[in-house]
């Protein structure tokens, strides 16, 4: 009748990261987002740095779909379509750059992509902090 959790520990995280999805404003999830993809570039650096490749690669395909299908899909179409084009284009770069990152092992370019990842997530909270953004997010609650 009842399963055995094989792991009580990772079953409890994964309600935590559930309840904070649900419960986050839609700016929330993409500072969530950046949070995910720098943490799995971080992963990525340490495991080159220790010779396992496949933990590496492992880790650059999670922060190129975070990259490609979170964050570029989060992008507002309506919104300037300059400024939306122009992130497009710097989220095509980091993957291309993780790309590389992957086949040769540069700590170089995780140090340029986690960088460029930390300066989008700075901006992106410091726009949290605007009070047209955050009474626009409570009206769309």
């Amino acid at each position: 009748m009842f399963q055995t959790m094989r792991n009580p520990k990772s079953a409890y995280a994964t309600v935590g990261i559930d309840m904070r999805v649900e419960t986050a404003s839609p700016h929330k999830l993409v500072l969530m987002l950046f949070d995910g993809a720098i943490l799995a570039v971080a992963q990525a650096a340490a495991y080159a740095k220790n010779g396992d490749k496949k933990s590496m690669s492992e880790s650059i395909m999670k922060a190129s779909a975070i990259i490609s299908q979170g964050l570029r899909d989060s992008l507002d179409a309506t919104a300037d379509a300059d400024l939306v084009s122009r992130l497009s284009a710097l989220y095509d770069y980091i993957c291309v750059r993780l790309q590389f990152a992957n086949i040769r092992g540069d700590a170089a370019i995780f140090a340029e992509v986690s960088k460029l990842l930390e300066e989008l997530r700075a901006a992106w909270e410091e726009i949290a902090n605007d009070p047209a953004v955050v009474s626009s997010n409570k009206s769309a609650a």
